[in-house]
């Protein structure tokens, strides 16, 4: 039986691996904004945060500039997924309660995306930039052979843009009347195939594929597998969200 290739996904996998958001983050957001009318949720990918903000507004608008990422969301009553550049939304002035960058924002060219946010925003809107940092597994062979790995081995292959991520947006430009976030995690418990299958989502892990470096990946994959031990075990995994909030 030929060996699983982990790291040669498609946009499906990112909606299949990539975590989903707790729910009192939505209810967080939810809270902050002047009014429950509309949220707009920026570089939506497949719409992990778009969907859970429907519980909370009478519409959401997801925008994502990629066509695959819009083909893998699912269909959502209040919600209404558009692709369009963070830097052009196709929405009229004045309708946005609340505007949401989840992941997203570091891609974004920040000038022109804050112009189209004042546009778009009502009167004292909430404006957030999320993120969530290094991911954290247990126990601590596996962690420090998951750090090797994204420090030293895949870490040259980062485009610049993941040092935002890794510092929680704490360096990026952000000109608004700033708010205090809340401490909040993704905790999730994974097999080894969704670990993995995570990791194929990974632009540094497209980018060593390109350079034709998959010797790093596969020697990954055969000392996580070994230190993981029965694949089909659950283990914990996590990840500090990270939130720039604002009003504009």
């Amino acid at each position: 039986m030929p060996r699983k290739n982990w790291f040669d996904a498609g946009g499906s996998a990112y909606a299949h691996f990539r975590p989903e958001y707790p729910a009192g983050l939505s209810t967080f957001l939810a809270g902050i904004a002047p009014t429950r009318e509309m949220a707009v949720d920026v570089g939506c990918g497949n719409g992990q945060l778009t969907r859970q903000l429907a519980a909370y507004f009478e519409s959401v608008i997801g925008l994502d500039p990629s066509e695959d990422q819009i083909a893998n969301t699912q269909a959502e009553d209040k919600v209404r997924y558009l692709c369009a550049p963070a830097e052009k939304l196709p929405l009229a002035d004045n309708t946005a309660s609340l505007i949401t960058a989840a992941q997203a924002a570091h891609w974004f060219d920040l000038p022109a995306f804050y112009a189209e946010a004042r546009r778009i925003a009502v009167e004292n809107a909430a404006i957030a930039l999320i993120s969530y940092g290094v991911l954290r597994l247990e126990p601590d062979d596996l962690q420090e052979r998951f750090l090797d790995f994204y420090r030293n081995e895949i870490g040259p292959y980062w485009p610049p843009e993941r040092k935002l991520v890794d510092t929680g947006y704490a360096d990026i430009s952000f000109p608004f009347d700033e708010r205090e976030a809340p401490e909040m995690e993704i905790y999730r418990a994974w097999e080894l195939g969704d670990f993995l299958g995570y990791l194929s989502t990974w632009s540094a892990v497209r980018r060593v594929n390109d350079a034709g470096r998959e010797d790093i990946l596969t020697a990954f994959v055969r000392d996580i597998s070994e230190l993981w031990g029965d694949p089909t075990k659950k283990r914990p995994v996590s990840w500090p969200i990270n939130m720039r909030l604002g009003t504009i």
